[in-house]
């Protein structure tokens, strides 16, 4: 049986002394003593874990055996290529034969996005019914063996693995990261390492801020200016930068390779000044403004009483949403402060059937809800802890009415606030945001008033008004990007910051052979190094 989710945080707790000592023969060989990553010591927490038994262990001989189905074999595939550096092992994909590392495809009670890993001295079985829960179970299978198996060169190993049962799956079927690539723009080359670093955590849903103020980030080609001068710039100068159409499906298709979904984002009817100063006819005096290059907000809005407004928008939907594989299209609404309410509920009101339109559900910012959020929407709430009691309920009605929620309070989970006051990077208007608060908050019950059913999920939005390299997105991101990813996807039960830390603690290692740069909280007891 399972364990029980008390024998479970007792398990999480062992985890904090480190590996434990199991026995391994290499092939030919005694039995010498080596270390295993404990079952429980994976980020997220797993639903649960049934540890005991003999380890097995990666050899030279191994293969990895899979389905034959494409889909299958591209999982195979991507673990191959994180194991063949560091063992300096073939690791054949074969369709045939029993043992080493089998991945299987099967009906069962897994869902969507679960997985079960069976690990014995005779090998290591993921199994589930979907893809995207066979590549979850190649993350924690990743976890499960020495950090050194990150590294692009020849490791000495052993690389073992543990001996026992995880069955898992997703406490949310939402499970998002948001990277703003419009006050800073950031390369394909630049979001597929990101992606890489979600899908380590099981995040499956990168949202891309292609628009604000400072930039426009896309190829419009019914509109052309919005990339060539809207996105020419970025905050504090310099050249900006956009995706073309082929860019854009290149960061889908790489996403979609590691199993999270793109949903894209245009900002409006606010944070619209790149739009604005590309085309003088969505400004209601008919006057482009200058592109801007600070960092205020509320200054900027389209206008609501002009038909090309909405011409504009349907052409932008369109042009997106045949780009988009993905069922969202992210409309923003936020710190709309030029917009009287009157014509920003006019706006949505308008606006959402065009997204519906061309065939995506609407996502907004949770001021959506102080219009009429469409059937079916998501409104993303980033509030904070100390937001008023009437903006709460606005949203916490909303989501009584059957809107859903995915929630990002920005003084929980907006991983570009400060850590400390000292912290180099980032801002603090949200206040200083350390390791437990992003961690120490349970989704289901956060907004006072809103059914826990309604709760799609959580969001890490990363904005970058000080960001602009990879390094600097990794200082913001680790060590709290991995703990909101175990806030969204492991049981309630499970939840304690006690054992977190010390799981955490124990990524530090991996992040070091990734070369992913974090910042060292006194709040967690990293390894020495």
């Amino acid at each position: 049986m399972p364990r029980t989710s008390r024998a479970l945080g007792a398990l999480l707790l062992a985890a904090a002394a480190g590996a434990f000592a199991v026995g391994a023969a290499p092939a030919g060989g005694a039995a010498p003593t080596a270390a295993a990553t404990p079952l429980g010591q994976v980020v997220p927490a797993p639903a649960s874990v049934h540890a005991g038994g003999n380890p097995y262990r990666i050899t030279a001989g191994t293969h990895i055996r899979v389905d034959d189905s494409r889909e299958a074999r591209q999982v195979g595939e991507y673990l191959a290529d994180v194991l063949r550096p560091s063992t300096g092992y073939r690791l054949p994909l074969t369709t045939q034969g029993h043992g080493g590392i089998q991945l299987r495809l099967a009906k069962g009670s897994y869902g969507a996005e679960g997985y079960r890993l069976d690990s014995a001295a005779s090998g290591v079985t993921i199994t589930a019914g979907e893809p995207a829960g066979l590549f979850h179970g190649v993350q924690t299978l990743r976890q499960l063996l020495p950090p050194s198996v990150e590294r692009k060169s020849v490791q000495p190993g052993p690389w073992l693995v543990a001996g026992g049962t995880i069955q898992d799956s997703p406490r949310y079927a939402y499970r998002g990261a948001m990277l703003d690539v419009s006050r800073h723009f950031f390369t394909v080359t630049q979001v597929k390492r990101y992606i890489d670093e979600l899908a380590l955590y099981k995040i499956n849903e990168l949202h891309l801020h292609l628009s604000d103020d400072q930039g426009w980030r896309i190829a419009v080609d019914s509109w052309p200016r919005l990339a060539t001068h809207g996105g020419s710039t970025q905050v504090g100068g310099g050249t900006g930068g956009h995706y073309t159409k082929a860019d854009y499906q290149e960061i889908v298709r790489y996403a979609a390779s590691r199993h999270l979904e793109v949903v894209p984002e245009i900002d409006m009817p606010g944070h619209t000044n790149a739009a604005l100063s590309s085309y003088a006819e969505l400004n209601c005096d008919g006057v482009a403004p200058p592109l801007y290059t600070g960092t205020d907000v509320g200054f900027s809005s389209l206008c609501v009483s002009k038909d090309v407004t909405y011409a504009f928008v349907d052409d932008v939907v369109r042009e997106l949403a045949a780009l988009t594989p993905g069922r969202y299209l992210h409309i923003g609404g936020d710190e709309a402060h030029s917009t009287s309410h009157d014509d920003y509920v006019r706006f949505m009101d308008r606006v959402q059937p065009i997204v519906a339109k061309y065939g995506k559900t609407v996502i907004g910012w949770h001021q959506l809800t102080g219009a009429t959020p469409a059937k079916g929407a998501l409104a993303q709430y980033w509030g904070l802890d100390s937001t008023s009691a009437a903006e709460k309920a606005q949203v916490a009605q909303a989501a009584q009415n059957g809107t859903g929620l995915i929630l990002s309070p920005a003084d929980r989970v907006y991983l570009d606030m400060k850590y400390t006051k000292d912290t180099p990077l980032g801002l603090a208007w949200a206040g200083y945001v350390e390791v437990q608060r992003s961690y120490d908050w349970d989704p289901g019950s956060y907004l006072p008033g809103a059914p826990a059913s309604a709760v799609r999920g959580v969001e890490a939005p990363l904005w970058s008004e000080t960001l602009s390299t990879s390094a600097d997105i990794d200082a913001m991101a680790f060590p709290r990007l991995p703990g909101v990813a175990e806030l969204g996807w492991s049981p309630a039960a499970t939840h304690d910051w006690n054992t977190y830390r010390t799981r955490l603690a124990a990524q530090a290692p991996r992040w070091d052979a990734l070369g992913i740069g974090y910042y060292r909280s006194p709040q967690v007891p990293w390894p020495a190094r």
